[in-house]
């Protein structure tokens, strides 16, 4: 019942961003058949986590040997039947394969064609290897992040899932609903370095008007100002404080017992070192629930920094059903067509042959494609 029930998407399996599009389209109730490579032992030629893997879930899985005639026609028929296609191929893989964008869109003039990759599907980086610290590295994003000595890789979310599924994800929405109207399918190109220096449009901005400096912990909101930042507390967990505003400012310094008298002109850049250390002593004097539970009434703009482990368990995400268990559940949310998670991590060939089945192979089909070995 999501808002892209109807949808059917065929994702050539891989690793990064691409099955974060499928985790994303299928929460949405987009109908997800993703292609895993049977290899020459019949399994799955990624390597994939041995635990479940939450981005794998809720879609059927079909293991096709693409070296195989039936296999590669098989495939070829599956995408001119679908809606849209997703994969996340160096530039030239699907071409190789027999199943570029040129022959899809040959057969399904209306296919919207999904690709994201890191350095885009040309360029002159654009056949080389890289992963995410390499793609935010070249946007001017990975330089803003981290502590003065050196930057830090904000885990794989700027590029791989901000950077490049999410902007895949929106391409893909933005193509077929243009679709709609112009009967025309079309090539969506996310390239992670596209999308991450997209995400810094306001940095940039900033930049431009001389307002931010182009170093790391030098500025407002990259760890250098004292009322934007995180504080370990007595018991060396930490809090973070956001209270940029003058009203939240006031509530953090009285929760701090600190009279605003007591303090230099926060906004002068000189004082912060100042400052900072003012509220360093501070926070270092209860341990970090005491001072959640002190600011929680309050409009001060300061939470505790949860752990992997406790942040499911919060009161507030518990009220928004935030997780399932451990597990992040869909957003955004929908008044009338809610997302759902569909269905456990999938395994490859888990659900295929029903899958195939339901878009249309027959019976003697399939008996011929396993008896060939295509799948």
């Amino acid at each position: 019942m999501g808002p892209l029930s109807g949808l059917n998407v065929i994702e050539m399996a891989g690793i990064g961003p691409a099955p974060f599009v499928g985790m994303m389209l299928s929460d949405m109730g987009a109908d997800v058949l993703r292609l895993d490579r049977k290899t020459a032992g019949g399994g799955d030629s990624f390597d994939k986590v041995k635990a479940p893997n939450f981005v794998d879930r809720g879609r059927r899985s079909a293991c096709l040997d693409l070296k195989n005639a039936q296999g590669a026609a098989l495939a070829l028929d599956l995408i001119a039947g679908a809606d849209a296609v997703i994969e996340g191929f160096r530039p030239g893989v699907m071409e190789r394969l027999g199943l570029g964008p040129e022959v899809c869109l040959a057969r399904n003039p209306k296919l919207v064609y999904g690709r994201v990759t890191g350095w885009g599907q040309y360029g002159p980086l654009a056949p080389t290897a890289g992963h995410d610290i390499n793609y935010i590295a070249l946007t001017g994003a990975l330089h803003a992040i981290g502590g003065a000595e050196r930057p830090l890789p904000p885990l794989n979310l700027i590029g791989d899932f901000a950077g490049g599924a999410m902007m895949l994800a929106f391409g893909l929405v933005c193509a077929l609903l243009e679709a709609k109207t112009s009967g025309r399918g079309q090539v969506v190109d996310a390239a992670m370095t596209d999308g991450a220096a997209t995400l810094s449009a306001m940095i940039y901005s900033f930049h431009a008007a001389g307002q931010w400096r182009d170093a790391r912990a030098a500025n407002l909101l990259d760890g250098a100002a004292p009322f934007y930042r995180a504080y370990a507390c007595a018991d060396d967990k930490f809090v973070a404080v956001g209270a940029l505003e003058p009203q939240f400012f006031a509530a953090l310094l009285k929760g701090l017992d600190i009279a605003e008298g007591e303090l230099p002109d926060r906004w002068d850049r000189r004082n912060w070192p100042a400052i900072a250390a003012r509220f360093e002593a501070v926070f270092k004097t209860r341990p970090r629930d005491a001072w959640a539970e002190i600011f929680a009434p309050t409009d001060a703009c300061v939470t505790p920094i949860l752990s992997l482990t406790e942040a499911p368990a919060h009161p507030h995400n518990v009220a928004r059903e935030a997780f399932r268990g451990a597990e992040p559940a869909t957003a955004p949310r929908f008044s009338r067509t809610p997302g759902a998670i569909a269905g456990p991590p999938v395994t490859a060939g888990a659900g295929g042959e029903a899958a195939l089945a339901a878009r249309g192979v027959t019976a003697e089909r399939l008996a011929a494609l396993r008896a060939s070995g295509a799948i």
